[in-house]
């Protein structure tokens, strides 16, 4: 019973990616933003619970990216899918049905990148101390944050469809690309040696004052990734010390 408690917390956060799913596809957007981030909560607290209990099994590990998945991969790609449904296209007449029924499963290409970002994730061990590649909760989180509570602004100009296409294919690159980026991961509290961090959650502290938690979380991520490329050569170097 004992080590099946992580794998129930874990098994809680795919629950929470599935509901997020549905009120992506009925468009109920803040509602699925929210349980994304539940679901986030889960994932951070599934880790947790088995370090505390001091258990771990084989399936804990797979469980884990199947359902991370679900909540980060799927629930995300729906909510940019029924954007996407919504939006104009300058580009395509009224003949172009065919098209316009397509184009915003476009979305879906997310949940197959996160699907390859969680698998090189599973058998990465350079990504103990720090992660290669833009991780799928910070995508989902992104993604989500954006389309729920700036939906005016992706349609405010009929071009911004095709801006949001290249940002799907953008962000399913970022996450398998070889690049370098912190985790907020404290083996110490004191300063030196966790500078990046820091600092990163101090701006996301104003961030989160000024824009609340639902509309904060696009910017709050935009700044890990340049902070992450900001400090890449030096990630890196702890990265190789370690």
């Amino acid at each position: 019973m004992k080590k099946n408690i992580p794998n129930a917390v874990t098994c809680c956060n795919l629950i929470s990616g599935c509901i997020a799913t549905y009120f992506a596809f009925t468009g109920q957007l803040h509602l699925a933003l929210v349980w994304i981030i539940i679901g986030a909560l889960f994932d951070f607290a599934d880790g947790l619970t088995a370090r505390l209990l001091n258990v771990s099994s084989p399936i804990g590990k797979e469980l884990d990216s199947l359902a991370d998945d679900i909540t980060f991969g799927l629930a995300p790609s729906a909510m940019v899918f029924t954007e996407l449904r919504v939006m104009d296209y300058p580009f395509m007449n009224e003949s172009d049905s065919v098209l316009r029924f397509l184009l915003p499963f476009v979305a879906m290409v997310m949940a197959a990148f996160s699907a390859v970002r969680l698998a090189k994730f599973n058998i990465d061990t350079r990504q103990k101390a720090s992660f290669i590649g833009l991780p799928t909760p910070a995508n989902a989180l992104f993604w989500g944050s954006l389309i729920a509570t700036k939906s005016h602004w992706l349609e405010s100009s009929p071009w911004m469809t095709a801006g949001v296409v290249v940002m799907i294919f953008v962000s399913s690159w970022l996450m398998v690309a070889e690049i370098p980026m912190f985790a907020l991961k404290f083996k110490h509290w004191g300063w030196r040696g966790n500078e990046i961090r820091y600092i990163f959650l101090i701006l996301s502290a104003v961030v989160l004052a000024l824009s609340g938690v639902l509309g904060s979380m696009w910017i709050i991520i935009t700044m890990y990734f340049c902070i992450s490329l900001a400090a890449a050569k030096d990630i890196k170097q702890k990265e190789a010390a370690e």
